[in-house]
């Protein structure tokens, strides 16, 4: 096997499809810890689409010969701080991507984050002793939805996609 930069992200990207038709088996599946097996694999994909966006990471700071090219974490590359120090065309757009909360790139980097967040216990709701009939509900601290295979699938696309476009540019220098 090549020892190149982009090979780690190549195999992330494939390990991630892995994970998401394991899932997509799991959850098509009769087992009793069927809904186990589809928590499992979700969080095997993220973790895998994570580390893709980390060796994607790794091509463009080693392309660049940038000192933080062994970063152990996205979140060491994708500062302004970085940017400032070289411009670097690629480098921005992740950057800008991740620091937009809406966008599926900080999605996955906040998602990969909460992978290692402590269990909390459910939020009581507050109910008005004097209205039984009405529940006060905060909508801000609403559980997270669990993600789905096809949001998952999207980001792992996003994330091939722009592998492919950068490496075009990359090569052509």
């Amino acid at each position: 096997m090549a020892h190149e930069l982009y090979t780690r992200t190549n195999q992330k990207i494939y390990f991630a499809g892995l994970a998401l038709e394991a899932m997509n088996k799991a959850s098509e599946g009769r087992a009793m810890n069927a809904q186990a097996l589809v928590q499992a694999e979700r969080e095997s994909a993220v973790f895998h689409l994570y580390g893709a966006l980390l060796g994607l990471c790794h091509e463009i700071a080693g392309f660049y010969r940038l000192p933080q090219a062994n970063a152990p974490r996205v979140e060491l590359l994708l500062t302004r701080q970085v940017l400032e120090e070289k411009a670097i065309p690629e480098l921005a757009e992740l950057v800008e991507l991740a620091q937009a909360p809406q966008t599926w790139l900080a999605q996955l980097v906040a998602t990969h984050a909460g992978l290692y967040q402590p269990l909390q216990a459910p939020k009581k709701v507050k109910a008005d002793v004097f209205q039984p009939l009405i529940v006060a509900i905060n909508l801000e601290d609403e559980e997270p939805l669990e993600l789905s295979r096809e949001t998952l699938e999207e980001w792992r696309q996003n994330l091939k996609g722009l592998a492919i476009r950068f490496r075009d540019g990359l090569n052509e220098c």
